[in-house]
């Protein structure tokens, strides 16, 4: 697998992501994954609001979040599914605003790569919407999918013997979030300006129906789901969409 970082200016809010892209790739292969950072989708959006204070973004958190909990470094939410800090609320990098997350992340996904194909003239094309996140217990940001198109994001493996022949009861490799976080490692996360990487050679399965259900674990059988109930973050009869 190689993975290139793409050094960009600074993408202005409302311009044309599709043809920034173009730019500064002139061309992308057949069985491509390209990482893209999601603040570029956000400004593509539009979706920022003016920084004003402390309590202002407080309250943009919890109402981005369906469930959220304050913690010593910052707000410990929920959002589509997915636990991040903030709910995606970043000042980061942003010029005195806050950015929003879009609402249906595998949605400007889809957008996106249907864009690209057609700039490029490619069918098998992965678009990767990447944001850091935080995993317990580990010191620094990695980064997740929130959102994905193009390609499976989950690869099931039970069922399937291990070196001994013993067959595999639990095990689902998360495709999208590894390529995510192996990306980030290559774009950065302060002043760098590579927003964008291309990842080729990727182990994935390339397709144009994509299931966000896929990568989503049931509440019920998940890992840290009891810390969390202990904590309040979620309720106790609480389940999955």
């Amino acid at each position: 697998m190689k993975l290139t970082a793409v050094h960009t200016h600074v993408f202005k809010e409302n311009a044309d992501l599709p043809l920034f892209i173009k730019d500064y790739i002139p061309s992308l292969e057949e069985n491509t994954v390209l990482a893209v950072a999601s603040k570029l989708v956000c400004l593509w959006q539009g979706l920022s609001v003016p920084y004003q204070n402390a309590a202002q973004k407080e309250a943009l958190i919890k109402k981005e979040s369906s469930a959220a909990l304050k913690t010593p470094l910052a707000w410990l939410t929920i959002k589509a599914g997915m636990v991040m800090t903030n709910a995606g609320v970043d000042e980061s990098n942003a010029q005195g605003k806050l950015l929003l997350l879009p609402k249906d992340c595998y949605r400007a996904a889809a957008d996106l790569r249907a864009r690209l194909q057609t700039v490029y003239g490619i069918k098998n094309l992965g678009v990767l919407i990447t944001d850091s996140m935080i995993l317990p217990l580990r010191a620094g940001v990695v980064a997740g999918a929130v959102g994905y198109a193009g390609f499976k994001g989950v690869r099931d493996l039970r069922g399937k013997p291990d070196i001994y022949g013993k067959k595999l009861a639990v095990t689902l490799v998360n495709a999208a979030d590894s390529l995510a976080s192996a990306a980030a490692l290559c774009m950065g996360e302060a002043n760098e300006q590579t927003p964008l990487c291309v990842i080729e050679q990727a182990p994935v399965t390339f397709s144009d129906e994509i299931n966000p259900r896929e990568i989503s674990y049931p509440v019920q059988d998940d890992l840290y789901t009891p810390l969390f109930r202990a904590a309040g973050l979620i309720s106790q009869g609480e389940k999955n969409d």
